[in-house]
């Protein structure tokens, strides 16, 4: 190979690997535990970074073999799923931006409002019941209140207090603090006579192991919570691999371009010697 298509090679390789993290960011929402992964698809970020993986791995092999027609289908599909890339990750960031958390007084962990999150998030969760359903389920069926229930480190209530809860846990486990109830046991909780400033989620609390507050809305709110943190991670990783790949990728380019102008350059070279 000439130089110049070494240099492109490298250039596409190096294209390639920013590629690695993209893809396993994807696998990784897709794959990944908890039932937060049941309310928005996360497959497309997945197949998002497959394809700029197999793309990049057509323009290196193009740059290997000097196939300028294979680079030139990779440059414009390496734009194109870029740009999708970013539109994704710009949607990523404004959906998970609102923040349902809000302190409760006396608690070192947070209560959850469903209000808190953005209209998109709040409307594909609470306006689809049977998705829902399924969230609902999972939660219940996960054991993720169980085993707060079976915590016996939790002596008196100020230690429980004192605990840093998961948004689900929080959400789902036991009653918003706005009740009033008082802790009889991490998912025990007695109601008070009446509480006039209580909201709908104190009705719908049940001591029950099956119901708990797997229908309130606080526990919608705490699977958004849990949602929410898992983007803003993959959002990170997933900014940082695009402006490494947009870096390289627009060094790639002026690389392309040089190439050009070098094989240009040499075949009318080439043909005044004739």
């Amino acid at each position: 190979m000439a130089v110049s298509n070494n240099i492109t090679a490298c250039i596409t390789f190096l294209v390639l690997l920013c590629t690695v993290p993209i893809a396993a960011t994807g696998v990784w929402l897709a794959s990944a535990h908890g039932c937060s992964r049941l309310i928005i698809a996360q497959w497309p970020v997945a197949i998002l970074g497959v394809l700029l993986f197999l793309v990049a791995l057509v323009g290196f092999l193009g740059a290997y073999r000097n196939r300028r027609g294979l680079l030139a289908c990779y440059l414009f599909a390496m734009a194109a799923l870029v740009t999708l890339l970013l539109a994704l990750i710009v949607f990523a960031f404004a959906v998970a931006h609102a923040d349902g958390a809000y302190p409760a007084l006396g608690r070192a962990y947070d209560d959850y409002r469903l209000e808190g999150y953005s209209p998109w998030l709040r409307r594909y969760v609470a306006g689809d019941p049977e998705r829902w359903e399924g969230i609902r389920a999972c939660v219940a069926g996960s054991g993720t209140c169980r085993k707060l229930a079976m915590d016996s480190s939790f002596i008196v209530p100020e230690q429980f207090y004192m605990t840093r809860l998961s948004p689900i846990q929080s959400g789902c486990c036991k009653p918003p603090t706005v009740c009033g109830f008082t802790y009889a046991g991490p998912t025990t909780w007695s109601a008070p006579a009446a509480n006039p400033a209580a909201d709908a989620d104190c009705a719908a609390w049940s001591n029950d192991p099956a119901q708990l507050c797997y229908g309130c809305d606080s526990c919608k709110a705490g699977v958004l919570g849990a949602l929410r943190e898992q983007w803003r991670k993959a959002n990170v990783a997933l900014l940082v691999a695009a402006v490494a790949l947009i870096f390289v990728y627009v060094i790639g380019c002026c690389a392309f371009r040089n190439a050009q102008t070098e094989d240009m350059f040499r075949r009318y070279k080439w043909g005044n010697n004739y």
